[in-house]
């Protein structure tokens, strides 16, 4: 290339992303022996760490890089410190390299062309970190520091890859449920040319696509009129454009009890998509959901409401997500992580949406003593809500109270569809405390869960759910124990001869069985079944009421002298009482569902 005559030289400024550590590559044909050489990196976006570095042509032979990473797992096998490492590879692989030599992290060289020919300019995000962001790479040749760029100057040659091309595939399912789906795409540059294929097995569901602006505005579409097993289109945006939509949609004409899977291509700046035969790789074209990893740490039961069905809990509840939206280089604030103390800061500060929800199952407010959000510099966010709430209970079932087992649950749903933020387990996050403040309850178990909920989308659901018995004391002491001591004192009765007053005793044990249900009662919500301890109840009520009538009928016997004949009924009866409540209470076991 040589030094102009003027001796100003040459610069060229090119931008560009790198992602998923990823590397981009350019030729610099042509450099002339004695050029001066000077190339500046700079991270503008996410928490790109850029690196540079000058090759031959041999870094673009297959099998370079694969090379390159068995020198690196060599070196760190041999317990060798990779950031020691790793310079000492890159001196020997390649010509010049820097890392931070720049203002802040950004990466600066300046090498003298000792041999004509072409040579090859890799940038990258550091080898000591996972980093990715756009970046502004300013290359000159024989030009001054701080040069403006030259008109026309092509310095270096990006590799197509490097550029802004892509192919993505995707296969599902649509359904009688599940009509419908969408994919968001990357953001598009004026010019950048959406190419989509979509192909089914059989003409079952006839699928439509339609792409779509932000604003949900239909800006191409393919089978709309012509049913048929596969469709296409092709879309060039004239200008920036974020939050663009391909939906695939079964088409109204299809049967709608099919069910029929598809295979879909989605190519930037790939028109080879159209033939449905491109190979996916590149650029990345569609945004996957992002995954948010969901826990909830119980810490104490305030209240459970039997009458109303709810119960009462505080709580917290964590989060965390990578999203590469949030990514920030640490040198931009001199900070290793942000921390947002409301969601109107964070939203305020990132600009940004965020994986909102809302808890299914809460009744009135949600009373939340803190929100803190924490950002790293890869994008990795984590969210902790603390609160107090009363969440409803509506599968209480009593039939076996009191040694019912109840089940208990906190639903949270995902405001926005799982094409954005689809849930998942956090791991070993989720726990109950030891000290949970409900004396009447203990829990047996917990688990959560992640589900699917349908209602014009499909939105992602976290369920928390645990299972919680009764401490009996209680109930042993207060109500069984009193009952058994009441058939008790009914039963020594017998050994009386005053037929009227066993039957003033009996008549006396039937009101108290009565005042045990209206106490019991109060405790429970009007139910249109009966419970186990009602069935304990009725059976007592039963035996006591025939008591009553049996000891009147003695005393019946002895008005009419006929005392002898009802001594000797007393002296059979008087055991077959207590055998009367073991059958029956035996019974009541033996049939309760």
């Amino acid at each position: 290339m040589g030094a102009p005559a003027d001796g100003s030289g040459e610069v060229q400024i090119l931008t560009g992303t790198i992602e998923n550590d990823a590397i981009a590559i350019y030729t610099l044909p042509n450099l002339q022996a004695g050029d001066t050489l000077t190339v500046m990196m700079n991270g503008t976006s996410g928490n790109l760490d850029p690196f540079i570095a000058i090759g031959g042509p041999e870094v673009l032979e297959e099998g370079f890089r694969e090379r390159y990473n068995r020198t690196v797992e060599t070196a760190l096998a041999s317990a060798t410190d990779p950031l020691v490492a790793i310079p000492e590879i890159a001196d020997e692989l390649f010509y010049a390299w820097d890392d931070d030599s720049g203002t802040g992290y950004a990466a600066a060289l300046t090498w003298k062309v000792s041999e004509s020919g072409d040579y090859v300019l890799l940038a990258a995000g550091t080898p000591t970190g996972d980093t990715f962001g756009d970046y502004t790479l300013t290359v000159g040749v024989n030009a001054p520091p701080g040069a403006p760029s030259t008109e026309g100057a092509e310095i270096a040659v990006p590799d197509r890859l490097t550029g802004r091309v892509g192919v993505a595939e995707v296969t599902g399912t649509l359904s009688e449920n599940r009509t419908s789906t969408f994919s968001i795409l990357t953001d598009l540059l004026p010019g950048d040319t959406i190419y989509a294929y979509i192909e089914t097995p059989a003409d079952d569901i006839a699928p439509i696509l339609v792409l779509s602006d932000y604003g949900d505005k239909p800006v191409r579409s393919a089978n709309l009129l012509a049913p048929g097993k596969n469709a296409s289109l092709q879309y060039t945006a004239d200008s920036e454009t974020g939050g663009s939509r391909l939906t695939v949609l079964r088409h109204p004409a299809a049967d709608p009890a099919s069910n029929g899977t598809y295979r879909l291509l989605v190519g930037l700046n790939e028109p080879a998509v159209l033939t449905g035969t491109a190979e996916p790789g590149g650029r990345t074209v569609i945004k996957q959901p992002i995954i948010v990893k969901a826990a909830v740490e119980l810490d104490q039961i305030t209240d459970v409401d039997q009458k109303s069905e709810n119960y009462g809990v505080v709580a917290n509840i964590m989060f965390t997500w990578n999203d590469p939206a949030l990514a920030f280089s640490p040198d931009t604030c001199n900070c290793p992580f942000k921390i947002y103390r409301s969601i109107e800061d964070f939203v305020k500060a990132e600009g940004t949406r965020w994986p909102e929800f809302t808890i299914n199952n809460q009744q009135g407010n949600r009373w939340t003593q803190n929100r803190l959000i924490q950002i790293r510099p890869d994008g990795t966010a984590t969210y902790f809500e603390r609160f107090w709430v009363t969440l409803q209970a509506p599968d209480f079932n009593f039939r076996n109270f009191p040694f019912d087992t109840q089940h208990f649950f906190l639903r949270i749903d995902a405001l926005y569809p799982e094409e954005y933020f689809l849930y998942a387990d956090w791991e070993g996050r989720t726990v109950v405390g030891t000290q949970l403040g409900e004396e009447e309850w203990y829990i047996t178990r917990y688990w959560t869960n992640v589900t699917s909920t349908r209602i014009e989308n499909t939105f992602s659901r976290f369920s928390f759910d645990f299972e919680a018995k009764r401490h009996l004391t209680y109930y042993l002491l207060r109500i069984f124990a009193p009952i058994f001591i009441l058939i008790l004192l009914a039963w020594v009765t017998f050994l009386l001869k005053d037929y009227g007053k066993r039957a003033d005793v009996a008549s006396a044990n039937l009101l108290l069985f009565i005042a045990f249900n209206f106490t019991i009662a109060g405790d429970l919500p009007r139910l249109g079944y009966r419970t186990f301890l009602d069935s304990v109840l009725i059976t007592t009520f039963i035996v006591s009421g025939i008591v009553v009538i049996y000891n009147l009928y003695l005393k019946w016997l002895a008005t009419i002298e006929q005392k002898e004949v009802a001594e000797r009924i007393d002296r059979v009866m008087v055991w077959f009482y207590p055998f009367a409540y073991l059958i029956g209470l035996g019974v009541t076991i033996l049939i309760f569902p």
